[in-house]
């Protein structure tokens, strides 16, 4: 059987998004991170959603009010780089082998302090990978209960998203696994496309074509009363490509990865927060990746998390 890859993409984005399972026990709060990156970032109101205005929608009808972090102190890409000295990193032991990943506190600090808690508690310990989108991503740490569908935070709630111009959705890329806005727990995404899949299901061109056809879209639903509906069940199609650098756009071409979650250029504030990148062990992830997996994303052979290991890089 042929399969259509863009709309299997298309499809994959979507249910990444919305997709999350029951796996352990509940997490809490406690301790803050430690090393980073000297950065300067500053909070600022979203360009992306200027374009809602052009096609006569007001975002704050939408409860659209994104605040993206512009990192002024780095070029897209940095994610990619070694760790300076003393930085911390987590070591993430797992069933099929070990993987490493560095941290960005300065640019998505209350991401990285609950991961950290929830690593430092043990919370992760005995996780499983409970979803796998080949060639996509892949989804673990959830702990929590059947009222957490993203896994509970160290903060005993979900917390809000933190966006950031210069932290994307590469490959490699450890973003939080939420599927709604402002609604993150325990539960983490690793990207894990390729260069070659992203060209193969049509690179820029197929997200500039979808963009275009989600304005077209709007036009229809702008005054019925489907429209938040169909923002809410759409977020991922509101990439506007028009407001992606360019550097940011040949980043991809050349690593890989899912740009439909990057919240910074995201129409709808509507996105993944990324807040570490694997610096070693891939092979692991990608290992992880390639699972036999139900209709659903659900492998058929258990990976755990056994335990994570917090640092200081070398």
């Amino acid at each position: 059987m042929k399969f259509n890859r863009k709309a299997l993409a298309a499809v994959f984005c979507a249910a990444a998004a919305l997709f999350s399972a029951l796996v352990t026990a509940g997490c809490s709060d406690t301790q803050t991170p430690d090393g980073g990156q000297n950065g300067t970032a500053t909070a600022d109101s979203a360009q992306a959603p200027e374009a809602l205005r052009r096609v006569g929608i007001d975002p704050s009808s939408l409860n659209i009010y994104p605040e993206v972090l512009h990192d002024a102190s780095h070029k897209a890409g940095f994610q990619l780089e070694a760790p300076d000295p003393g930085d911390t990193i987590a070591v993430i032991h797992t069933t099929k082998g070990d993987f490493t990943v560095r941290f960005f506190p300065d640019l998505a600090p209350k991401t990285v302090t609950n991961f950290i808690n929830l690593a430092r508690d043990g919370k992760y310990n005995n996780t499983t990978f409970h979803y796998v989108a080949a060639d996509v991503g892949i989804q673990g740490g959830y702990c929590g209960g059947a009222d957490t569908p993203n896994g509970l935070s160290s903060y005993g709630s979900d917390f809000e998203d933190e966006f950031c111009d210069t932290l994307l959705n590469l490959r490699g890329a450890v973003s939080m696994g939420s599927g709604a806005k402002d609604s993150n727990g325990s539960s983490f995404f690793i990207n894990v496309k390729t260069p070659d899949t992203f060209a193969d299901d049509g690179g820029w061109n197929s997200l500039e074509s979808m963009w275009s056809d989600t304005l077209s879209q709007l036009d229809d639903y702008k005054d019925s009363g489907l429209l938040t509906h169909f923002v809410e069940e759409n977020g991922y199609r509101f990439l506007n490509t028009d407001a992606v650098p360019q550097d940011v756009k040949a980043l991809y071409d050349k690593v890989g990865g899912n740009p439909c979650y990057d919240g910074a250029f995201n129409a709808a504030d509507s996105g993944r927060t990324v807040f570490a990148q694997v610096i070693s062990g891939m092979e692991t992830v990608d290992a992880i990746a390639a699972l036999k997996t139900d209709s659903k994303g659900l492998p058929f052979d258990t990976v755990a998390v056994t335990s994570v290991e917090i640092k200081n890089y070398q």
